[in-house]
């Protein structure tokens, strides 16, 4: 039928004019006007339609890809098929070649791969632009081989890798939800790895989390498949001498003599080795009913004195005061062996919370890059940013614990409404906070004067107080909503001070043009160098800290800083620009350059809240951005902070 035709020349162009459909298929223009509306009502109940565009042509739009591909299936069991691309942006077309190369050991002919994918040559020359870099981020390269054409190349442990991040890891991020990924091996076997993996683990006690036992099950099925293929993984003879002294490669080869007894195929002795690596690389889960001395057991000392040294550098930098917490020198142990040997043999580890971590516990990820730099120095290592998201999150579960074994926060509630509301509002309070607020008492306010507010720290009112107090006063609703709880919040984790107390007048600058991200750093730097700020290389620094993780945080903001502090006084340096610039993936409008004092303890954590506060408020970013004065910029600051 003719509207079939129709459909194949519009699932084929981006864009087609009616005058082209009609010389292509040898009819009048009135002819494919009627076609193209039974074509619209066939498209319509299977979740299509052909769009008009005035004065261009005819564009076929996909609502429902499941209901379209189902018609198209539906064609082509009568007969009548129609090649649907199987990617329609760079994007899409990248992963169908990533997948495509990945699991392909031969050559694949360019011509080939552009049929199949329904562009020209040169469409997919430029998309193999970008698949090269992709590539290169997993160590890998696109070799290309005169009338052969292309494949992927690199030591196989990194493609391996590669498989399991990119085809495996990646499903739920790059929107392929319903898609499952290729198979490597049967389920059959697959469901057997899993067996022996448990059946061995629990045999020596060994303690994975969820997302550890995947991946060893993923890794093992992916070398069965590379195994059969002949494609084996190589190490040095030291390396090789090394994992076998390791306990890991005991358990290996266990698992191995299981597997061989059900598979069609032996494991050569450095794939064991592999298997083993891959033990060693596993993060343990600590059983609950392990006590202190026995996980110090389980703790190399040179593990142990790294340990010590970390939180050190992190107290005496960020002043976090967590160099005595025990459970978080016990966790960060137990994290950072397997961490060591992920590095040593090349297995790095992606962060799906990485920006989440970024975003929410920036504290926390400084304190993460000291660790990352200290563990360069000793180990000459080189951590990046998504292990550095890992080591955070245990730095942000030992400053959610510091706030549950501080001495709880004094306050007073003030209510003007009588003891019913008063009460209400205490027991409210004492039923989210708990022990971590001591109320003294209720009054009203116009007894409030003749309270001893030298021993509170806040004072609680259900009324606006415009008088000034000596200590901080919250404003909430009698039955408490969730913008009053997180107030308090804020209230008990920190004595809040003003954000405009770290602003200084001469280095706010709004409105700025600026084409990059070196051009606005190299802009604030020398600006505070002329204010006489800080002493030392403050430029490069930063840089040094951008090149271990952006800090370009979302929303329009980035916060850049140096590696350490350089300042004689804890300051912000901001820019606002007119247009937003690339600032590693993310546009940015609003930078706040973030210095630190060297040496006075401060408590730096009310700080990073502030500057939180401000990142997660696009509201107040967009009117900080339109700021087009200081005063007016210190005047929504102020307000808001």
């Amino acid at each position: 039928m003719r509207i079939f035709d129709i459909l194949r020349i519009l699932v084929a162009e981006q864009m087609v004019k009616g005058e082209h459909l009609a010389n292509a298929l040898k009819v009048s223009s009135r002819t494919i006007r009627t076609d193209l509306k039974e074509l619209g009502a066939l498209l319509s109940k299977h979740g299509a339609a052909v769009k008009p565009l005035k004065g261009t042509g005819y564009k076929l739009e996909v609502r429902d890809e499941q209901a379209f591909h189902h018609l198209l299936k539906q064609l082509k069991d009568y007969g009548n098929n129609v090649p649907y691309p199987l990617a329609n942006s760079s994007e899409a077309r990248n992963r169908f070649l990533m997948k495509k190369l990945l699991l392909t050991n031969a050559y694949v002919k360019l011509d080939d791969l552009a049929e199949t994918l329904y562009v020209s040559r040169s469409t997919l020359q430029n998309d193999l632009k970008e698949l090269r870099k992709l590539l290169a981020t997993y160590g890998l390269s696109l070799e290309n081989r005169p009338y052969y054409g292309i494949r992927v190349k690199g030591n196989e442990a990194k493609l391996r890798y590669c498989i399991s991040d990119y085809i495996f890891n990646r499903i739920d991020e790059i929107g392929e939800q319903q898609v499952s990924p290729p198979p490597l091996i049967s389920n059959e076997e697959m469901e057997f790895i899993r067996e022996v993996i448990l059946d061995r683990i629990e045999i020596h006690d060994i303690q994975l989390s969820d997302i550890a036992l995947n991946n060893l099950v993923i890794h093992i099925a992916i070398a069965c498949k590379r195994i059969r293929e002949e494609r084996y993984v190589s190490y040095y003879p030291q390396e090789m001498k090394k994992i076998e002294a390791q306990k890991e490669f005991r358990v290996a080869t266990e698992i191995v003599s299981a597997l061989e007894q059900n598979m069609e195929h032996s494991f050569p002795l450095v794939e064991v080795a592999y298997i083993a690596v891959h033990l060693l690389g596993v993060r343990t889960v600590v059983s609950a009913h392990m006590d202190e001395v026995e996980i110090k057991k389980i703790i190399d000392k040179d593990i142990y004195e790294l340990t010590i040294e970390i939180l050190d550098q992190i107290d005496q930098q960020l002043k976090m005061n967590i160099h005595n917490d025990q459970e978080l020198l016990i966790a960060f142990c137990l994290h950072l062996k397997p961490v060591i040997n992920r590095y040593q043999y090349g297995m790095n580890l992606r962060n799906p919370m990485l920006d989440e971590i970024k975003a929410n516990y920036p504290l926390a990820f400084e304190a993460g890059i000291i660790a990352a730099e200290v563990i360069k120095q000793r180990l000459h290592i080189h951590i990046e940013e998504n292990e550095i998201g890992y080591l955070a999150i245990h730095i942000g579960v030992a400053m959610e614990r510091k706030k549950m074994e501080d001495a709880p926060k004094r306050c007073m509630i003030v209510c003007a409404s009588g003891l019913g509301s008063a009460k209400l509002l205490y027991y409210k309070l004492q039923s989210v906070f708990g022990s971590r607020l001591d109320i003294v008492g209720t009054t009203e306010f116009y007894k409030l004067k003749q309270m001893p507010l030298d021993t509170l720290d806040f004072v609680i009112s259900t009324i606006p107080i415009s008088e000034p107090l000596s200590i901080p006063m919250i404003h909430v609703n009698t039955f408490l909503g969730g913008s009053d709880i997180t107030k308090i919040e804020q209230a008990i984790s920190e004595a809040r001070l003003p954000a405009v107390q770290y602003v200084r007048k001469k280095l706010v600058f709004l409105q700025q043009k600026f084409e990059n991200k070196l051009q606005v750093l190299e802009f604030i730097a020398e600006k505070i160098h002329e204010a006489d700020l800080v002493k030392g290389p403050l430029l490069q620094s930063v840089i040094e800290r951008e090149a271990v993780s952006p800090t370009s945080f979302g929303n329009l903001v980035a916060i850049p800083h140096p590696m350490e502090p350089f300042a004689d006084s804890t300051f912000w340096a901001i820019c606002t620009l007119q247009k937003a610039i690339d600032w590693d993936g993310k546009p940015v409008q609003f930078i706040c350059m973030l210095c630190i004092q060297r040496t006075k303890s401060e408590d730096l954590q009310t700080m990073y809240h502030i500057l939180l506060d401000i990142l997660n408020n696009e509201q107040l970013v967009q009117q900080l951005i339109r700021c087009k004065s200081y005063t007016e910029f210190i005047e929504v600051l102020h307000k808001n902070c």
